[in-house]
């Protein structure tokens, strides 16, 4: 691994940065700590930047030392926090009850930050490179909303990156793939109508919990029976709400929410449509109701382009070398929003591997549980992968 010495020089000062953010943790479009310190490192770097883009979102741009060819790419990173109580493991623990960094967004945005402060000094490329740092990836749409706020109209790009941390890889590879890395999720909600009584005479009563067991059973067949095996979807039933708390009383109506994940759009309308059918029937049969509604913001596949993949799977092997790069890594059924930016341009999304030998260190910990913490030792491999696309796309 060549790591070039300036980047070596600025990790400590990127460290903190990170390890500042992570005990000031904010969740989606509530950001203002990280967002306030990445505003004020630009500020003090000389880098332009826009900021107030869905609420708390910033793009800042870099010019190369020359802009021939008209080119501009984006490099992404996010910012936000989860709603977790962070175990008290690590001498930067959260100071905000019930929120933590848990996913690692406060090293992307850390490692963002270390490319922005090397290419405003080493301009070595020929076009423009846009610096998004990006809120609210959790589950709120922060790129929908980015989007929608005119990001690609105002910052035209011809690619976009992105990246994640990895705790099930080792620190020094990278895993990526052409096609789909992530699927993409919707969120669901089906109410049930019944008719209440008492438990003792159920024959008086349409029972939404029995409805409820077998809408529950009846979604799965979508997926063992209704698709092709090599077409992978995902339905979880996570909640199931019914009753009054009563043990004889049989309840008027139930909840049952869920995801819907897949790595296709096309596949993902099918089955909102079949989710949404089934549901109505089932519920008919028993002698009830029930309607099923899909939320808004939901997340899209997250698809790299055969191009872009190709220029990142060579980056990251003369950085790491070949046997360090997986270049067909098995896909994720997790979801991403940064697959909302690549339906509108193409570009690549890679993991970087950050677990540790030791079985027990914070580092191998599974994204989104409160022993996590984001490994500072892959900060310099980050902030010269940056580098290193902008470099290679933007060549001179």
């Amino acid at each position: 691994m060549t790591i070039r010495n300036s980047i070596h020089d600025i990790k400590d000062e990127i460290t903190a940065y990170r390890r500042s953010m992570h005990e000031n943790p904010q969740t989606g479009f509530e950001e203002e700590f990280a967002s306030g310190l990445v505003k004020d490192k630009l500020r003090a770097w000389g880098i332009s930047f826009e900021d107030a883009i869905a609420v708390t979102g910033i793009v800042a741009t870099i010019e190369g030392d020359t802009n021939t060819s008209g080119k501009a790419i984006g490099l992404r990173a996010d910012m936000d926090a989860l709603d977790i109580i962070e175990e008290n493991n690590k001498p930067h623990v959260s100071k905000i009850p019930g929120k933590m960094h848990g996913c690692g967004h406060d090293g992307h945005t850390a490692m963002l930050l270390g490319a922005a402060k090397y290419l405003s000094e080493n301009r070595n490329f020929d076009g423009k490179v846009h610096l998004i740092f990006q809120p609210a990836e959790e589950g709120m749409g922060g790129a929908h909303k980015m989007i929608a706020e005119g990001l690609f109209e105002r910052f035209p790009m011809d690619a976009v990156y992105g990246m994640h941390n990895w705790p099930k890889m080792p620190r020094g590879t990278v895993g990526v793939r052409s096609g789909p890395i992530m699927a993409g999720a919707e969120r669901f909600d089906i109410t049930i109508h019944g008719k209440g009584g008492h438990a003792a005479m159920p024959q008086t009563c349409v029972d939404p919990i029995v409805i409820g067991a077998q809408i529950v059973s009846a979604l799965q067949t979508l997926v063992s029976r209704t698709r092709d095996p090599l077409d992978p979807v995902v339905i979880s039933i996570t909640n199931f709400n019914a009753g009054t708390g009563a043990f004889n009383v049989i309840p008027e109506m139930g909840t049952l929410s869920g995801t819907l994940r897949s790595f296709s759009p096309a596949t993902r309308d099918l089955m909102i449509k079949r989710i949404c059918e089934m549901t109505a029937d089932t519920a008919k049969m028993f002698g009830g109701s029930a309607a099923c509604e899909f939320m808004a913001g939901g997340y899209d596949p997250t698809v790299n382009s055969d191009d872009e993949t190709a220029a990142c799977i060579a980056i990251a092997q003369d950085l790491l070398g070949a046997d360090n790069v997986d270049t067909s890594i098995q896909p994720s059924m997790g979801a991403e929003d940064f697959g909302a930016m690549l339906q509108q341009v193409p570009g690549c999304y890679i993991w970087m591997g950050q677990g540790e030998k030791d079985i027990g260190s914070n580092h191998n910990k599974g994204l989104h549980t409160p022993q996590y913490d984001f490994n500072d030792e892959i900060i310099p491999t980050g902030i010269e992968y940056w580098v290193r696309v902008v470099e290679s796309v933007l060549a001179k």
